[in-house]
């Protein structure tokens, strides 16, 4: 057993050193990195595909699936940059995948739509500048006190479907509790994909992040 601590924590270390790296060298470039966070149909596309469009720079997006490319295929047909990554069984992406499709003439923003998963995703650093966490109403008020490093790395929490919320019993002030025990100051910001709702503000944020990090 502690052999395979130790095994994880030096590929942890690896990869965190070529995380580090990429960061550095995306933040020369001006490039401004948000790693994209979220169960499976949680909204992560549709959140691209809404939020992409309101920043004021062009964006390009790496999508992350075990298998096929139709995130990939939906964001290159409504005009945005896209590659897609297949992990063929891997639940999270690393830093050289990232590396290894980039493209040359990359400007403004780089988004990762991540693995759709709560767990694996979280505890591997991909040169990102910040992480975006996509939650929503139908997975349930609990979600931060079942999953609570996703919650507890996040730098901006995004709560999606809310549209839905009367006809759920979601208890916001349980999933808002349980978020701040874990994570006092990220914003917590209500989306709706449908709708558009709270998009401008999620663009707000981010567009002030890159602003204040002087890139």
């Amino acid at each position: 057993m502690s052999k395979k601590i130790e095994i994880f924590e030096k590929i942890l270390d690896k990869n965190e050193q070529l995380a580090a790296e990429l960061n550095a060298q995306l933040s020369a470039q001006n490039i401004f990195f948000i790693n994209v966070l979220g169960s499976p149909g949680a909204g992560k596309t549709t959140l691209l595909l809404g939020l992409l469009p309101l920043l004021n720079e062009p964006s390009f997006v790496i999508e992350g699936d075990i298998q096929s490319d139709i995130d990939a295929v939906k964001l290159s047909q409504a005009g945005i940059g896209a590659v897609q990554i297949n992990t063929g069984g891997a639940c999270h992406l690393e830093t050289p995948q990232i590396k290894a499709v980039l493209p040359q003439d990359l400007q403004g923003y780089l988004f990762v739509e991540n693995i759709g998963n709560l767990v694996c995703p979280a505890e591997f650093l991909i040169g990102e500048h910040h992480k975006l966490l996509l939650a929503t109403v139908t997975e349930g008020s609990d979600k931060p006190y079942k999953y609570p490093l996703a919650f507890e790395k996040a730098d901006i929490i995004l709560l999606n479907k809310t549209d839905l919320l009367p006809y759920l019993d979601f208890d916001i002030d349980f999933f808002t509790e349980g978020v701040r025990k874990l994570n006092p100051t990220a914003p917590i910001i209500k989306v709706c994909g449908k709708t558009g709702a709270g998009f401008k503000e999620v663009a707000y944020w981010i567009t002030q992040k890159k602003l204040q990090s002087k890139l």
